[in-house]
């Protein structure tokens, strides 16, 4: 059944999305699945590595992933049971990097190095607000679109004076902007930014190869060739007025996925940070 009006493979391709971000974003599921990106463990090497979560929790969580076909189960005993990811769930990790690479350069500086795992949940949290995805993909196809129109193609069935909590929410995320009440709205720069993240995960939900981003038909563009640039998830951030220093191309990424995809136990995470964009 068809969520937006657009044509029946962006609708596809939105809907498709929506369900991975939904997999992947609820409290804990991206800390575990980082967890388990080694060898399979069993059930108390996984504990001893997200060990703030209780037991019930973890079951859960383990369960849903494992439902989600991300996490598989492998009983070799009745007594030896490990998990481990699926082959879609690897293939799932070489995203999580590039919301890391998103969040440095568009989320708001914050007085404390934030570590990877913050950067990325903090990323996906824009992603799933109510509408997000379709309303990105509309604004990036479309350029500026009345609020009144963009509510005929995101929300069909509904009054379209309800595509403004969302278009408020995404605004105040800094991921939409707009010349003021009755002007259009448009993709801000920090939401343009995120062609990649979201190219890629349209692969990835798809089951297709994930450089095939380039050719996606709203967020690619197979003749940009952008400049690589390194991940930096603990440097200091520098005021938004400061100009950034000149960056001579590293040797090496200024961290690895070894930084992202640790073995070693994670501490007991602090409370999420509730919002994101300018307002993080």
């Amino acid at each position: 059944m068809a969520i937006t009006a657009l044509p029946p493979d962006t609708d596809a391709d939105i809907a498709r999305v929506a369900e991975a971000l939904a997999m992947i974003t609820p409290r804990w599921n991206v800390r575990i699945l980082l967890a388990l990106s080694g060898p399979p463990l069993r059930y108390r090497e996984l504990a001893g590595k997200v060990s703030w979560l209780q037991n019930s929790q973890t079951h859960l969580k383990l369960k849903a992933l494992c439902e989600a076909g991300l996490v598989e189960r492998t009983e070799h005993t009745a007594r030896h049971v490990t998990y481990g990811h699926t082959e879609r769930g690897a293939a799932l990790l070489p995203i999580l990097p590039m919301s890391v690479t998103w969040a440095e350069e568009h989320l708001e500086k914050t007085d404390r190095p934030l570590p990877a795992i913050e950067q990325i949940e903090d990323t996906l949290t824009l992603l799933t607000r109510r509408h997000a995805a379709a309303i990105l993909w509309v604004l990036k196809a479309r350029q500026e679109v009345s609020g009144r129109a963009l509510a005929r193609l995101v929300m069909p069935r509904s009054d379209w004076t309800n595509v403004y909590p969302p278009l408020r929410q995404l605004v105040a995320d800094g991921l939409v902007d707009t010349d003021g009440i009755g002007r259009p709205y448009r993709l801000s720069s920090a939401g343009d930014g995120l062609g990649p993240l979201l190219g890629t995960l349209s692969a990835w939900s798809a089951g297709q190869p994930l450089d095939r981003p380039a050719q996606h038909p709203i967020w690619g563009n197979p003749h940009a060739k952008p400049a690589p640039r390194p991940w930096v998830s603990s440097q200091s951030r520098p005021a938004r007025t400061a100009l950034p220093p000149a960056r001579t191309a590293p040797s090496s990424p200024a961290w690895d996925n070894g930084d992202l995809f640790s073995h070693a136990t994670t501490a007991r995470p602090k409370a999420a940070i509730p919002a994101g964009g300018p307002r993080r």
